[in-house]
C-alpha cells in the first residue's frame, strides 16, 4: 500500500499550485477529479485543462510525469437516476478511457443519487447494475477498475454495494472504501469496523477521513450526518483507528493507494493551520504503513 491524496486537498490557498503542495507534503500519488466536461486541474497551476481527446489525455500523463506526479485514481460523479442511461454509460466509458490514458488504475464512482430516497432498493441497485455493467462492457479491453464510494445515504448501505457487485459480476468492479463515511452514516464505531472488514476484499481505491464524536455517542446509532461539521477531525484525532483499518485491508490482500481526504480542513482559518494538519495527516498515514504486517 502507498500514500496518496485528493487533488482538492492541495488546490486551495495553502500552496502556489497542487504540484507545489504535493512536493511540500512529500506525496507523489494523487486522485484527480474529472469534471463533467472532461476537464482536470493542470496541477502545475490552478487552471483547468480539457482531456476531451486521446492526445489531450496522453499529453496530460506526460505533464504529470514531468512534475513527478502519478495519478492513482480518477474521481468521477454521474447520477444514474437523472437523464438518459445511454448518455451516462457513454460518459462513464469515456472517463474510464481517459483514466487509462493518463495512467490511473482506478476510477471512483459516486454512489449518491438525487432520487435515492424516492426509489426503492431494487430500483437503485438496478440503475447501478445497468450503468456500471454497460460501461464495463464497453471498456472490457481495459484493465481500469471501478470503485463505488460508500457515499451519501444509499452508498453507505453494505447490502446495496454487495448486490451491485454480485449482479454486475466483474472483477473490475469493487469499492472506493471511505473509512469515515459509514461512521458519518450513523453506524456505531464497533460496527463500522465489521462493515469495513466485509468491504475490504472488494476494495479498489480508498478515501481516509475521521470524526471525533463525544464518547457517549460512539456506540450509539445516530442520524446520518449528525453534527458532522462540528466533529469532523484530522486523521490522527478521530475515533477511527486507521492502523486497524489498514491492517484489515492488508489482510484482505489490498495493495493500492491510501488516499487522504481530510474534510476537517474547513474548520481551520489560516493556510498555515491547514498546511500543518495536512502535514500531520501525511506523517500519520506514513507511520501506519511502516507498521502494517503481512
Amino acid at each position: 500500500m502507498y500514500i496518496s491524496i485528493r487533488d482538492c486537498m492541495v488546490s486551495g490557498d495553502e500552496f502556489e499550485n497542487p504540484a507545489a503542495g504535493l512536493r511540500h507534503l512529500g506525496v507523489s500519488d494523487v486522485e484527480i477529479e474529472l469534471a463533467a466536461d472532461y476537464s482536470v486541474l493542470a496541477m502545475d497551476s490552478k487552471e483547468r485543462v480539457s482531456l476531451g481527446s486521446n492526445s489531450d489525455a496522453t499529453d496530460y500523463q506526460k505533464r504529470l510525469e514531468r512534475l513527478g506526479i502519478r495519478a492513482c485514481a480518477v474521481l468521477t460523479a454521474r447520477d444514474f437516476s437523472q437523464g438518459s442511461m445511454e448518455d451516462s454509460i457513454a460518459w462513464l466509458s469515456r472517463a474510464i478511457e481517459i483514466a487509462h490514458l493518463m495512467g490511473a488504475p482506478a476510477v471512483r464512482i459516486d454512489s449518491a443519487m438525487r432520487r435515492e430516497r424516492d426509489l426503492d432498493f431494487g430500483e437503485r441497485v438496478g440503475l447501478f447494475v445497468q450503468g456500471l455493467g454497460g460501461a464495463l462492457e464497453r471498456t472490457k479491453h481495459l484493465p481500469t477498475t471501478l470503485g463505488i464510494e460508500n457515499h451519501g445515504f444509499q452508498g453507505n448501505n453494505l447490502a446495496f454495494q454487495l448486490n451491485v457487485y454480485q449482479q454486475v459480476g466483474s472483477d473490475r468492479l469493487g469499492a472506493t472504501m471511505d473509512t469515515g463515511n459509514f461512521y458519518w452514516r450513523g453506524y456505531p464505531l464497533s460496527e463500522v469496523y465489521g462493515i469495513l472488514k466485509v468491504l475490504a476484499p472488494y476494495t479498489k481505491h480508498t478515501h481516509l477521513k475521521n470524526i471525533r464524536y463525544p464518547e457517549e455517542t460512539r456506540e450509539q446509532t445516530r442520524e446520518a450526518g449528525w453534527e458532522y461539521g462540528k466533529y469532523v477531525a484530522p486523521l490522527d484525532e478521530g475515533d477511527i483507528d486507521h492502523g486497524r483499518v489498514l491492517q484489515i485491508l492488508a489482510d484482505a490482500g489490498y495493495d493500492g493507494d491510501i488516499c487522504i481526504e481530510d474534510e476537517s480542513l474547513g474548520k481551520y482559518t489560516t493556510p498555515a493551520e491547514r498546511t500543518a494538519v495536512l502535514e500531520r495527516d501525511v506523517a500519520h498515514v506514513k507511520e501506519i504503513l511502516t507498521n502494517i504486517s503481512g
